[in-house]
């Protein structure tokens, strides 16, 4: 008999619903083909594209959108690139009016060096952007009151980082995550920070919704091995998640009982 938690297959994002809990995206990769073939060995459903670096008006040459099956996959807008709320709230409308959709990746980046996000500036725009009919999954800091007004400002997800992005550092802060987790109702998702199939397990073994990464694929020394990677941790992260743990103990148990158990002569 399954139980609620083991029934419960589809992640649902605003009006997507998705059963891959593994969201991709495309920079860093070596080529279009190696990129292409591991968005399918990853058998994730959401891609995310930082669509401030593609030419939209330029048809003539082929852009990363044309390497992307829209039949397979939900294409997730991002804005990378953005530095203050108005150039976020900006390249989002670019992206709806390209029509991409309603559906974006709200990233307001506050420092060069650490890509650290501008938390006053994501909820500004945060709140614009739904005002104006968006859905909004942003990237912030693993900080459980931002998330929390995050969700309050309407956000569909909220996505906090393990570590740095690209910094392929793995969950630095379990007990943040936690925090976030009991705080909001809507899903969260990881992003960035993660580096091999163990960090993304470990996220979602701690009740994450999701993960989205992008360079510790590409940057592997064999993209689409690591996909296939990602693609088993996630599920069995979700998985052992849903089936909970043993509790933690100080000291050795035994594994067969003791009770009633004699040695032969």
């Amino acid at each position: 008999m399954k139980t609620a938690a083991v029934a419960e297959e589809t992640l649902k994002i605003g009006n997507v619903a998705l059963t891959s809990r593994l969201i991709l995206g495309t920079g860093k990769y070596p080529s279009m083909d190696v990129m292409v073939q591991a968005l399918q060995a990853s058998g994730s459903q959401m891609i995310t594209v930082a669509i401030g670096r593609v030419d939209l008006n330029n048809r003539q040459e082929k852009n990363i959108l044309d390497y992307l099956d829209r039949s397979r996959y939900q294409i997730l807008p991002n804005t990378a690139g953005a530095y203050n709320a108005k150039d976020a709230i900006r390249i989002a409308r670019l992206g709806r009016e390209a029509g991409l959709g309603d559906l974006v990746k709200l990233e307001v980046i506050g420092d060069p060096k650490t890509l650290m996000p501008d938390t006053e500036g994501l909820l500004e725009a945060t709140r614009v952007l739904i005002r104006e009919g968006f859905t909004i999954m942003p990237y912030t800091n693993d900080d459980v009151i931002v998330a929390k007004k995050l969700e309050d400002a309407g956000a569909a997800c909220v996505m906090p980082l393990a570590a740095p992005i690209g910094s392929g550092r793995g969950i630095q802060n379990r007990l943040n995550l936690q925090f976030i987790l009991e705080a909001v109702t809507c899903p969260v998702i990881v992003d960035a920070g993660v580096g091999t199939a163990s960090d993304a397990a470990i996220c979602m073994e701690l009740g994450a919704h999701g993960v989205l990464m992008n360079t510790a694929i590409a940057a592997a020394q064999d993209p689409v091995r690591m996909a296939e990677a990602m693609r088993e941790a996630v599920s069995a992260g979700r998985k052992a998640y849903q089936a909970g743990r043993m509790p933690v103990k100080d000291y050795a148990v035994a594994s067969s009982p003791q009770e009633g158990f004699k040695l032969k002569t």
